[in-house]
């Protein structure tokens, strides 16, 4: 093992000892509670009951110990292992154990579930090392030992793979290793996804992103107690990767730096590191130039010069500078952050004195002062100044004030502390802008967060309840992602799942930081705290007890001696608070007289430090604290620490909601900061606090695995081939069929509603299946490969064999023949056996004719053809005319549209100037709602300025009070000043005693004048309290406006930001737009050279292929003539041979022969000329068709130019379009992201509008029910009104009554009338008077009832009493006996509660032993499982053995195939030796039967000499046979020859063959041997070639999927374009007819509103008057009733009078007659009223239904105009914003002007310029937004047009492609044939030089052989040669002509 291996891999020799295993099975080994290590090892020995007797296995020890605190030991085998998930006993001592374990053994790391458990080593360790990093690249999870490098990444091939951002997010406590994780979580990054191969400057941002850290540590890590690197900031690294993978920029967000250790630091600590850093490695020149002094000399440094072990400052500072340098940071910036670092600590040397007299501050020595001016750029004089009497405004005025000494101290710390931490916010801006400056865009991103870790120290104050806040928020989403999401997820799926309570819920400490009201939280309440002038840390400590102080998690100090102030009880512990300064840490609050000195400061750097100098909290606010009720503040100027740090962390927390978190949890081993040494229960802690046991058992207990139904069965189809039938299926169904195939066991597996969900293990286990199955495949499309390639090569190696045989043959039959005399006259007499084809060679000429014939014919129509072809490419480019007159035509078309679109424009701006009016509209409504508002706001102010004027009153009795107090002091000094003039002139005493009683009376004046001022003071003191009391019911009432402003202002601030953020994004377009036009510019140009380059090589092909094509025909032509020639030579090679035959049959025909040669010659040299000229003929058709075509050629070439060039500004127009389409698509979001927020307002109106109708139909209802009690009240009123007519009418006073009736009637009348108009009002105030009234007769019925209960009571009580007086005196007695009963019953209840504790005591137990048994009984569950996945995979592992024997015994069984057929090989070699030693030994045979033959010969030639003596013969007979002996003897010496030469040849042969076969035998063996090499070699090398194929194979099919899925993409991206155009361009439509006719609907609505607002201010001033004449009403009722109970005594007076009226009644008869008469008119006058209500009471409803009507239709109008207004808000929102932005400017330049006019007049003209240019920007873009939308409707049509081009275009291109490729394939063919003719050229040239030489030759023997014969023919005409020497010449001469004459002809023999 390698020095990094040991401390990545367990040493499984160790783990599987099976002693231990003996061990763990025999001693039944346990874990037992340990207060020193946690838990011990210990085996049972026995059970009692409920206890077991255990031995420990150190010590020996014995202990009793209960069994549920018994925890089970898991199998040797599983200790150290990787994954404590794996564990079959899961408990806290076996994780702790494990980890020990590991941690001793030097493995850091290990997986614990779904996250990886760190414990920090203490010490540098190998596994960080470039070599790890490669070997973890590319890695599964289980493929590797546990590693932050296997976290990362994972994190990052799933980024890759699902295309989600990722987060890692490092967690635990202080100095458990988060950073130094998160660097190397980057140093992997940098390392992986580096894109160093594709760029130039290699590496580049990977460097930078790596020399960040440095860079940061140094400004921002310091020394603590826990950490000698802590880092005192936290940050959240973003690293953004492309699409490819690569690293594109990055970006740094820091949180909450501690900059209160910049000026002091706790007992062994340190500040941050680069103030020794500088201290220590600055040279001498950057020394001085920086002013730095020794250690000691800081009073900001505490603790001198404290040094870290191992560190050297000095070799940092470099680093730290280099790092700067890589970053980029130039010179002058890192001098000027040197300065600042150096200022800092100049500034904690500031002395300050309190001065004699007078509590204000002085500085007795400016040296340091000097420093601090010169290393900050200020002047000295305004600096000290600023310190010790800076500015403050006082009301409306500043006044100077004086500081003291502490105040003084105070700022400038502050400032230091401000100082430093804006310096730390520029350095980090500046790392984000070298990071970021790739011009590529990232895809997705991987965020590591670095945070401090949870903090507990003895005092925690503001810094650590923030740190702590954090970390409860991230524990939060911990346990949110791994337990509740993860739980929710297994609930929506529809998995059987039962709910896993974590326990831990930390939404209640949240709450209790964070909660804004309802009670405020912490924060909440330190920010109201930081409002208040009186305000003080004890005060809000006091809020903070009255607010929380019944909450679960909050607790105030037990004992008065407890420093801390409260405590919180975090998830970690319980964390005691000291809440000093707390409001000066939350307000931050500075100098701001310091502040604007260095913003105007000469130092470039220190000026743009603090350019925001309008955003700090200035001295006024301090003041107003410290001095109660001094100064009035601006409040919601600023916003707190608190505020701002709430803010980030809600950003982070969204950030890391929306991304993938891997989380790795960091442990602290020890606090002594020591290597190998664990804590136990500190590590315990950490494990219960970050939840690790938890998470293993869900991982455990759920399905950690989870995979979507589609991509299940696209990634394992291949294991189930034969599972899921043809056809469509539903996802779940074949996921369901396929794991049915797959034979799992349902235990390890879910299906729910979308996806399938495994347990740990399972899909690995698959992966591994499907790994192995793809090989399987791949082995055998290998040996299909090598198998093919075999075969191949042995078909190749057969037919070379053949071919070598024949050569062979060949070769040995020629040797056999050359040297053969008879072979010798073969070849020659062979060309002169063709005496006898005259007349088929004239058939043959006759042939050759007919054939030029049709090759003529031929070549005709193939100039018809090329006529044909011509037409048609004029026809082509008629058409191609045609289409550019289309395309201009299309042009106009266009044009046409714009000017449409210009019209469509105009309307749209008519629209607009609409929209303007509209908004006019609003915009005169909003003011005068803002007139309202500024009523409201002069009665504000006018109270402010009460309260001004009662604060200057104020500040005036001060100033005379601290007048009137300095005269006292001057009195006080005088009176001491006589005092020792007193002591001094004592002896002159009596002298002076007169001018004493004068100082006395003096003395006694001044006192009675300061009992004076002393009442008046004490006066004053009451009057400022009674002013106290009422700022604070004034502060009281204004809290409430001034946080309506302060939110108000909150969101100006973020508007005003977001502006910038816009400005600056708009600003980065811009600049990127520059960018890409130049790119543009230069790619056209590119493409430009690349076109002109492209040109030229054409011209160039076309001028090579015009060379060709002549060489072409050149070649034809040659060979043309070669045929000819041949045929030629033929001809007369057979004219020659029917010559020789005439001329052996006769001689006499010569003459005739020869005239007919010549003809036969004359007709020959004729038919040549004719063929010569027919060939010129042609030629120069053949030249003019070439010139036609290559005409036609360059026509269609320019042709294809012309459209090449068309096509380029087709593709042009192409990238504009797609860039536009881009825009669109972008709008297109902006728009459905608007459409979703308008559709979600739109929802929440419609449920707003129907709780409304609800609400309004329950009103109706209960308006209605008033309405029936009204009327039954009215028809009762009625009744009254009739008897008591009825009763006047009987009385006497009848008609006077009946005159006050009608009166009243009338009356009535008018009442009804106008209750008809003053009904809605009427309605709501008789609810209201009902509801009064009948609660207020329920409160009567409950005082009556009470009061009788009361009453009750009273008698009851009073017999009690009675009863209590009888039996005190016998309980007096029963009191003993009642004692002892108490006694014995609390007795009994201690009894029973002992029992109810031993109950509970019980019931915990069983509470353990079923959590216990759980566990077990999960365990075994777990245990079962993995046996049964180890079983499955045993059975798997045995088929696959199975297999691996077949495939072996196959191959076996091949190899004994090949062997037989070596060995038959061998045999057929053997007989053919046989056969060539036969045929050898046939040769010898006849060599000796030739030798025979010929002494037989030679015998009978002696014969014939001899017997030519004996017989006489004529001459004649004796030359012939002379001739014929000869003949015959020549031929037998030629036969000799040639059998000795075959003899020869054969013995030769002969010993060829027996080498041959010692060779073959020694080769054959050879070939044996090294066979099995020869296939091994092949078999590598094929497998080399397989995999170099597969390679290929896998790189082709991957560029082509992604060219197809890109091409898919595209092409949906494009239709989905197309129809989201189509359907905005269809919804703009209709949205603008919705907008106008809603434009119309609400200017009705406005009109109708504004007369319903007049009505109901009209019905409200009515309904007033109603309630007044109710009020009269209800007392005309009472005076009626009263009336009514007279009338009925008056009745009854009637009744005794009755009789005397009698009479009178009887006169009044007539009169009476009249009355009822009155009375009916009356009546029906009533009925006619009463209709009249009716019609009143149904007009009131009908308009109630329309102002409902009109009340839905104003909601629903009032929603679509809230859409509208949000879409136009859109339109105009960087308008008014700029507008708003204007405003402010005008106002800021207004109070700019009033105080500093002169100076900045210029800048004031400079940014109205700006403003200018701004609204013109804006005017700008807006015309360009337009006109970007109208040219939208112009590219639709062009868009369609366009892509059918492109696809056009696409084919067209891909046909050019293919023409291409044949036309290069074809140029290859062609230049290859030209080379071979060429070859073949140069060939015919020699044997056509040869043969002239050879005709020379035989022109030259036939000249000699015709002289011969003329001469012979003369001797013969002479009659000089016998007979028979005349017979014979001839015959020779013919021959010998004919002989020499086609030697010219011949050629060498070829053998067969």
């Amino acid at each position: 093992m390698s020095a990094a291996d040991k401390f990545l891999y367990v040493d499984r020799n160790m783990v599987n000892n099976p002693l231990a295993q003996a061990d763990w099975a025999t001693k039944k080994l346990v874990w037992v509670p340990s207060e020193r290590l946690g838990f011990e090892a210990g085996s049972v020995k026995e059970e009692r009951g409920d206890e077991c007797v255990v031995e420990l296995a150190d010590s020996g020890k014995k202990i009793r110990v209960n069994k549920d605190d018994i925890q089970k030991m898991n199998p040797p085998k599983f200790s150290k292992v990787e994954d404590m998930a794996e564990l079959t006993c899961l408990n806290e001592a076996s994780v702790l154990h494990n980890l020990k374990e590991r941690y001793y053994s030097g493995l850091i790391y290990t997986y614990s579930g779904l996250f990886c458990v760190v414990i920090n080593p203490y010490k540098n360790l190998p596994i960080y090392s470039e070599e790890i990093v490669d070997m973890y690249k590319g890695k599964k999870r289980h493929e590797m030992p546990p590693h932050i490098y296997a976290i990362t990444d994972t994190a990052y091939r799933s980024m890759m793979q699902d295309r989600e951002d990722q987060s890692i997010l490092c967690t635990g406590e202080s100095g458990a290793g988060k950073t130094e994780n998160t660097k190397k979580v980057i140093q992997y990054l940098a390392h992986v996804a580096s894109s160093h191969k594709t760029k130039k400057d290699q590496g580049e941002l990977e460097k930078q992103l790596l020399q960040a850290n440095p860079i940061l540590e140094a400004f921002g890590n310091a020394k603590t107690v826990k950490n000698d690197n802590s880092s005192r900031f936290g940050k959240f690294i973003r690293i953004n990767f492309d699409v490819n993978g690569y690293i594109v920029g990055a970006n740094i967000e820091t949180y909450l730096l501690e900059k209160s250790r910049a000026i002091r630091q706790a007992k062994d600590e340190r500040t941050f590191h680069i103030f020794y850093y500088m201290l220590t490695g600055a040279g001498d020149k950057l020394r001085n130039e920086l002013l730095l002094e020794n250690y000691n000399n800081y009073r900001f440094l505490s603790n001198g010069n404290v040094t870290i072990p191992g560190q050297q400052d000095k070799d940092l500072f470099q680093e730290t500078l280099e790092a700067m340098k890589i970053m980029s940071i130039p010179e002058d910036e890192q001098i000027g952050m040197l300065k600042v670092v150096s200022s800092v600590l100049q500034l904690g040397n500031m002395t300050f004195k309190k001065e004699r007299h007078t509590d204000q501050a002085s500085m007795p020595d400016n040296t340091t002062a000097q420093k601090v001016s010169h290393l900050m750029g200020m002047n000295v004089t305004d600096f000290t100044r600023a310190i010790l009497s800076p500015r403050i405004k006082v009301g409306r005025d500043y006044v100077q004030k004086a500081q003291t000494q502490e105040q003084a101290e105070f700022a400038v710390e502050a400032l230091a502390k401000a100082t430093y931490e804006r310096m730390f916010r520029w350095l980090v801006m500046r790392i984000n802008k070298a990071l970021d400056k790739t011009k590529r865009q990232g895809a997705s991103f991987i965020g590591i967060l670095d945070i401090a870790g949870f903090e507990i120290f003895e005092l925690n104050s503001f810094e650590q309840l923030c740190i702590n806040y954090t970390n409860e928020k991230l524990q939060q989403l911990f346990n949110h992602t791994m337990f509740i999401l993860e739980q929710e997820e297994y609930q929506r799926e529809g998995i059987e799942w039962s709910f896993i309570d974590f326990g831990l819920d930390l939404q209640p400490c949240i709450d209790l930081i964070e909660k804004p009201a309802n009670p405020p939280g912490i924060l909440a309440l330190l920010d109201e705290e930081c409002w208040f002038p009186k305000a003080t840390d004890k005060s809000f400590v006091e809020k903070v007890g009255q607010e929380q102080g019944t909450h679960s998690k909050f607790s105030k100090p037990k004992k008065l001696k407890d420093e801390a102030d409260f405590s919180i009880i975090h998830y970690a512990g319980k964390v005691d608070y000291k809440a000093d300064e707390w409001l000066m840490k939350n307000m931050d609050p500075l100098n701001d007289n310091v502040a604007t000195l260095l913003n105007t400061s000469t130092d470039k750097f220190v000026s743009e430090l603090w350019k925001d100098v309008d955003r700090i909290v200035g001295l006024d606010k301090v003041s107003g604290m410290s001095e109660p009720g001094a100064f009035k503040t601006r409040k919601g100027m600023f916003r707190t620490v608190g505020q701002l740090y709430k803010e980030q962390l809600s950003k982070l927390m969204a950030t890391l909601r929306n991304t993938n978190p891997n989380f790795v949890r960091c442990i602290i081993p020890n606090h002594e900061k020591k290597a190998g040494k664990l804590d136990p229960h500190l590590v315990l802690d950490q494990l219960r606090c970050n939840g690790v046991l938890e998470g293993i058992r869900i991982c455990r207990q759920g399905f950690p695995n989870r995979i979507v139904f589609q991509e299940f069965r696209q990634r394992y189809e291949i294991l189930t081939p034969n599972a899921i039938p043809k056809g469509f299926m539903d996802g779940k169904q074949a996921c369901v069929l396929m794991i049915k195939s797959l034979e799992l066991d349902p235990n390890l597996y879910r299906i729910g509603q979308s996806k399938v969900f495994f347990r740990a293990g399972v899909l690995a286990h698959l992966e591994e299946e499907r790994d192995m199955k793809i090989t399987d495949i791949i082995i055998s499309f290998q040996a299909w490969c090598r198998g093919y390639v075999a075969r191949k090569a042995f078909s190749k190696r057969q037919q070379q064999l053949t071919a070598m045989k024949v050569i062979q043959r060949n070769c040995a039959a020629y040797l056999k023949l050359r040297n053969w005399q008879w072979w010798r006259l073969f070849t020659k007499v062979k060309p002169l056996l063709q005496v006898s084809r005259q007349e088929e060679e004239m058939l043959a000429k006759d042939e050759e004719l007919v054939k030029v014939k049709e090759k003529h014919l031929y070549a005709e129509e193939q100039l018809r053809d090329m006529e044909e072809k011509q037409q048609q490419l004029s026809a082509e480019k008629m058409a191609l005319q045609e289409q550019l007159q289309a395309e201009t035509e299309l042009c106009a078309e266009a044009e046409e549209m714009r000017a449409r679109l210009a019209a469509k424009k105009q309307e749209l701006e008519e629209i607009l100037h609409d929209l303007e009016a509209r908004v006019e509209e609003e915009e005169e409504r909003a003011s005068h709602l803002v007139s309202e508002k500024k009523k409201m706001q002069q009665n504000i102010s006018d109270l402010e300025q009460q309260l001004d004027e009662e604060e200057a009153a104020r500040q005036k009795l001060q100033l005379e009070k601290v007048t009137m107090e300095s005269k006292m002091k001057k009195i006080e000094e005088d009176v001491m000043v006589l005092d020792d003039q007193n002591n001094k002139l004592n002896k002159e005493k009596k002298l002076m005693e007169e001018r004493i009683s004068e100082f006395t009376t003096n003395l006694a004046e001044e006192e009675e004048k300061s009992k004076s001022l002393q009442k008046l003071k004490n006066k004053h003191e009451a009057m400022i309290t009674d002013l106290e009391d009422r700022l604070r019911r004034e502060e009281k009432q204004r809290q409430e406006v001034e946080k309506n402003r302060r939110k108000l202002e909150g969101d100006f601030t973020d508007t005003h930001d977001q502006i910038a953020e816009l400005q600056a994004q708009i600003a980065e377009l811009r600049a990127q737009l520059a960018k890409k036009e130049e790119e543009l510019q230069a790619a056209l140009a590119r493409i430009e050279e690349e076109a002109a380059q492209k040109n030229l090589a054409q011209k160039k092909i076309r001028e090579l292929e015009a060379q060709l094509s002549e060489l072409q025909e050149d070649l034809e032509l040659e060979r043309q003539s070669r045929v000819k020639a041949e045929k030629h030579r033929r001809d007369l090679g057979e004219e020659l041979e029917a010559l020789k035959t005439e001329l052996e049959d006769t001689l006499d025909s010569t003459a005739a022969q020869q005239e007919l040669r010549s003809k036969r010659e004359t007709e020959v040299a004729h038919l040549k000329k004719t063929l010569d000229d027919e060939a010129k003929v042609h030629e120069q058709q053949l030249f003019e068709m070439r010139q036609k075509h290559s005409q036609a050629f360059e026509e269609l070439n320019e042709q294809l130019e012309q459209a090449k060039r068309n096509k380029v500004s087709m593709e042009k127009a192409k990238q504009a379009l797609e860039s536009e389409r881009n825009e669109l698509a972008i709008e297109i979001q902006t728009l459905s992201q608007g459409k979703g927020d308008s559709e979600h307002r739109r929802k929440k109106a419609e449920s707003q509008v129907q709780e409304l109708q609800l609400k309004h139909s329950e009103s109706e209802r209960q308006r209605l029910e008033l309405a029936e009690k009204f009327s039954k009240s009215q028809a009762e009123l009625e009744h009254v009104t009739i008897i008591l007519s009825d009763l006047e009418g009987k009385s006497i006073k009848a008609v006077k009554d009946c005159s006050t009736v009608e009166s009243q009637l009338q009356d009535v009348q008018e009442l009804l009338q106008e209750e008809t108009r003053q009904k809605l009002s009427q309605s709501t105030r008789v609810r209201q008077l009902e509801e009064d009234h009948n609660s207020l007769r329920e409160q009567l019925e409950e005082e009556e009832e009470a009061k009788r209960n009361v009453e009750k009571q009273l008698l009851m009580v009073q017999a009690q009493l009675a009863e209590f007086k009888k039996k005190v005196e016998q309980d007096a007695g029963c009191l003993e006996s009642a004692e002892e009963g108490k006694k014995r019953i609390q007795r009994d209840l201690e009894g029973t509660n002992q029992r109810l504790e031993e109950k509970c005591a019980a019931f915990e137990k069983l509470d353990k032993t079923k959590t216990r048994l759980q566990q077990e009984l999960d365990d075994m569950i777990v245990d079962q499982d993995h046996l049964r996945q180890i079983v499955s995979n045993l059975e798997k592992k045995q088929k696959k053995f199975d297999q691996m024997l077949a495939e072996e015994k196959n191959i076996s069984a091949r190899y004994a195939e090949e062997r037989d057929r070596a060995e038959g090989e061998a045999r057929e070699k053997d007989t053919r030796a046989l056969a060539l030693t036969r045929e050898l030994e046939e040769l010898k045979d006849k060599k000796e039967d030739l030798e025979r033959i010929n002494k037989l010969l030679r015998a009978e030639m002696d014969d014939l000499v001899s017997s030519k003596d004996d017989v006489g013969k004529n001459v004649h007979d004796l030359e012939k046979a002379k001739r014929a002996m000869e003949q015959q003897l020549e031929e037998a010496k030629t036969q000799v020859e040639e059998l000795e030469d075959e003899l020869q040849c054969t013995e030769d042969a002969k010993l060829r063959l027996e080498v041959n076969m010692q060779a073959m035998k020694a080769q054959y063996e050879r070939d044996l041997a090294g066979r099995d090499e020869m296939g091994e070699d092949k078999k590598r090398a094929l497998v080399k070639q397989v995999r170099e194929m597969e390679m290929e194979l896998e790189d082709e099919r991957k560029q082509r999927c992604a060219a197809v899925a890109s091409r898919k993409k595209l092409e949906l991206d494009l239709k989905e374009l197309e129809a989201g155009i189509d359907m905005a361009n269809k919804n703009r439509d209709e949205a603008l007819k919705q907008l106008k006719k809603l434009q119309a609907q609400m200017k009705e609505l406005f009109r109708e509103l504004e007369d319903t607002r007049m009505s109901r201010e009209e019905i409200l001033a009515q309904s007033k008057e109603t309630e007044k004449k109710l009020k009269g009403m209800e007392a005309d009722m009472l005076q009626m009733q009263e009336e009514l109970a007279a009338a009925e005594r008056a009745k009854r007076q009637a009744q005794q009078e009755r009789d005397e009226l009698q009479d009178e009644i009887n006169n009044g008869t007539s009169k009476n007659a009249q009355v009822v008469e009155e009375r009916r008119r009356l009546e029906a006058r009533i009925a006619q009223l009463e209709e009249e209500l009716e019609e009143e009471q149904c007009n009131t409803e009908l308009t109630n239904d329309r102002l409902k009507k009109s009340m839905l239709q104003t909601d629903q109008m009032n929603v679509e105009l809230a859409a509208e207004r949000s879409g136009a808000q859109r339109v105009e929102g960087a308008r008014s914003q700029l507008e708003r932005q204007n405003k402010e400017l005008k106002l800021k330049l207004q109070e700019l002007e009033g105080t500093v006019k002169s100076k900045y007049k210029a800048n004031m003209a400079a940014l109205e310029a700006k403003i200018i240019q701004l609204e013109e920007q804006l005017d700008m873009e807006t015309r360009e937004r337009q006109a970007a939308t109208k040219m939208v409707r112009r590219t639709e049509k062009k868009l369609k047009e366009v892509i059918l081009q492109v696809d056009d275009e696409r084919r067209n291109t891909e046909q050019q492609k293919d023409q291409a490729d044949k036309l290069n394939s074809r140029m290859k063919q062609l230049k290859r044939q030209l080379e071979e003719a060429e070859e073949e050229a140069q060939r015919a040239n020699a044997n056509r030089r040869k043969l002239q030489r050879e005709l020379e030759d035989a022109t030259e023997s036939a000249d000699a052989m015709n002289r011969e014969v003329t001469t012979l023919k003369n001797k013969l005409r002479r009659g000089d040669l016998p007979f028979t020497i005349r017979r014979t010449i001839p015959r020779a001469g013919p021959e010998s002509d004919e002989e020499s004459e086609p030697k010219s002809e011949t050629s060498e023999p070829k053998p067969e």
